[in-house]
């Protein structure tokens, strides 16, 4: 057990500043990722940015979009029993589930492609056009997702809200 008298690993410094040397991708993304958000649900858009952060290992996305989930009024329940949706359905709405499975779809591409009926099962639950955000908006967070993994962004020091993504 870890008590307050231990000393914690050290953080791990990040690989490159890619905002700072890619300004105008970093400029581009945060308008992709602003344009995705329209038209969804802030919780459950929220709900798939860490469930896709949680299967690609995105330390800095889990921080930040636990936070930015706590702070729109999501459970700690929901988000901790989130990797584990499938045994804890009960937690969640058939809309929510609908829009998970389709970020593990479309997140994990292994078979190189997203299955059919995971994407009827979201398109009853999503008009056209929150389909459409809602694909972008994970496409968006899996990219996010790469640039946070690849340049070794840390977590832990995100105050909710400060970001735009």
């Amino acid at each position: 057990m870890t008590t307050t008298n231990e000393t914690k690993a050290p953080e791990q410094a990040p690989r490159i500043q890619w905002t700072e040397h890619a300004p105008d991708v970093y400029k581009a993304m945060v308008r992709l990722d602003q344009a995705s958000r329209k038209h969804l649900d802030p919780v459950l858009l929220e709900l798939v940015k860490i469930r896709a952060s949680q299967i690609n290992h995105c330390a800095f996305c889990l921080d930040m979009h636990s936070k930015d989930a706590l702070a729109a009024g999501e459970s700690v329940e929901r988000i901790v029993q989130l990797s584990a949706w499938d045994e804890s359905r009960h937690f969640y709405t058939a809309k929510e589930i609908a829009a998970i499975e389709l970020t593990e779809a479309m997140t994990v591409l292994t078979d190189g492609f997203v299955p059919d009926e995971v994407f009827e099962k979201t398109a009853k639950h999503f008009d056209e056009t929150e389909l459409a955000h809602l694909i972008s908006a994970i496409t968006v967070i899996n990219a996010w997702n790469r640039f946070g993994v690849t340049a070794r962004l840390a977590p832990g020091h995100y105050t909710p809200g400060s970001l735009n993504h």
